[in-house]
C-alpha cells in the first residue's frame, strides 16, 4: 500500500483548468492589444460571467494567469516548478517530483499514512534489537562482549542506524501527517491556509468549509470502503467547489436577530428559509449570488395590544 500510493503520487498528472476558462480568440487578441488594467478587467468579467468563480485576486480583480492564458478557477494556482495551472493546489513536493493538487491530493494523504505505519513497524521490530545493541555491546571490544543474536559487529550498526532513521522518519511523518489531516478537516489547501481566499464580501479562510464530514468527504469521496485505497474518489471536478456562503457551514457561528418579542413560531421559518442549498443550486447560482442584493427595508410593525413584532424580508433575484 505504501509503494502504491507512493507510485500514484508521483505519476498522477495535475489536472488543468479546462478549455472553458480560456479566452475567446475574439477576446484574447482585444485583451493583448489593450494596455489598460481596467480595460483587460472589464474583457476578464465580461467572459467570467458564464464561469462558477467566487474566488478574487486581493484587490478585487479575476484572477488570470498570464503564463498559462486562462482564467484560473477557484482554488487554482499557477506553479513555477511545473509551469502550468493547477486545479486545487497544495504544494510543490520535492519529495515526489509532483504537484499536489485535486487529482492526487487523496493518494499524497494516503502516502503519508502508510509511510507512518511502516516507519513505526520498522522501528518497533528493530527494538528489541537495539536495545540488546547497547545493553550488552557498550564495550569498545567486540571479543570482551557477551554473546548475542546478533553476533556480527557490522549488523550491530546497522541495525543502529536503521533504528535512528525510522524514528526520524516517524516524528518528522508525523507532523506532516498531522497538519494535512488538519487541513482535510478545515476543507483547506497549504496555500489557503496561509493567505486566505478573497470572495467578494472579502477574505474568508472558512469560505470552503461545509462542516467536518462534508470537508472529509470532499476528498475521500462518500463511500468509505474506498478511503484507505488509491483510488481516484475525490467529490467535484475540481473547477467548481461549493463554498459556505452559499451552503452554511455547521462548525461557524450563524448571525441572528435577537429580539424580544419574536416567537418561537418566526424562529422556525425563518430557519427553512436559511437551509442550504444543494450543490447543483451552488452552481447554477454563479456569480449572480454573491452580488449585492437588494433587499426591502424591514417593516417592523408593533402593536399596542399584543406587542408582537413581524419582521418581513424579502430580496431581488
Amino acid at each position: 500500500m505504501f509503494v502504491w500510493s507512493y507510485w500514484k503520487t508521483i505519476f498522477t498528472k495535475p489536472a488543468n483548468p479546462s478549455k472553458e476558462f480560456c479566452l475567446p480568440k475574439s477576446e484574447k487578441e482585444q485583451y493583448e492589444k489593450e494596455q489598460r488594467p481596467e480595460t483587460q478587467q472589464e474583457i476578464l468579467k465580461k467572459v467570467a460571467t458564464s464561469l462558477p468563480l467566487y474566488t478574487r485576486t486581493g484587490a478585487g480583480a479575476i484572477r488570470y494567469c498570464d503564463r498559462c492564458q486562462v482564467i484560473k478557477p477557484d482554488r487554482c494556482h499557477h506553479c513555477s516548478a511545473c509551469d502550468m495551472c493547477v486545479l486545487k493546489m497544495d504544494h510543490h513536493c520535492p519529495w515526489v517530483n509532483n504537484c499536489v493538487g485535486f487529482s492526487n491530493y487523496k493518494f499524497f494523504i494516503l502516502f503519508l499514512t502508510y509511510s507512518l505505519v511502516y516507519c513505526l513497524f520498522i522501528a518497533a521490530s528493530v527494538l528489541q534489537y537495539f536495545i540488546k545493541f547497547w545493553t550488552l555491546c557498550r564495550r569498545k571490544s567486540a571479543e570482551n562482549c557477551p554473546k548475542s543474536d546478533l553476533p556480527e559487529s557490522h549488523a550491530k550498526f546497522h541495525v543502529l542506524f536503521l533504528f535512528f532513521v525510522a524514528a526520524m522518519f516517524c516524528i518528522s511523518i508525523l507532523s506532516l501527517f498531522t497538519y494535512h489531516l488538519w487541513l482535510v478537516g478545515k476543507n483547506r489547501s497549504t496555500i489557503e491556509a496561509f493567505r486566505a481566499p478573497v470572495f467578494r464580501n472579502g477574505p474568508d479562510k472558512n469560505g470552503f468549509s461545509l462542516g467536518f464530514s462534508k470537508n472529509i468527504a470532499q476528498v475521500f469521496g462518500d463511500e468509505k470502503k474506498y478511503w484507505l485505497l488509491p483510488v481516484f474518489t475525490s467529490q467535484g471536478d475540481g473547477l467548481s467547489f461549493p463554498t459556505r456562503l452559499v451552503t452554511i457551514d455547521p462548525e461557524q457561528p450563524t448571525e441572528c436577530l435577537q429580539l424580544g418579542g419574536l416567537d418561537k413560531g418566526a424562529v422556525e421559518v425563518s430557519a427553512e428559509q436559511t437551509s442550504p442549498l444543494s450543490e447543483s443550486q451552488n452552481r447554477l447560482l454563479g456569480n449572480d449570488y454573491h452580488s449585492e442584493e437588494d433587499h426591502k427595508e424591514t417593516e417592523v410593525l408593533k402593536s399596542d395590544e399584543s406587542e408582537a413584532i413581524t419582521i418581513s424580508i424579502e430580496s431581488e433575484s
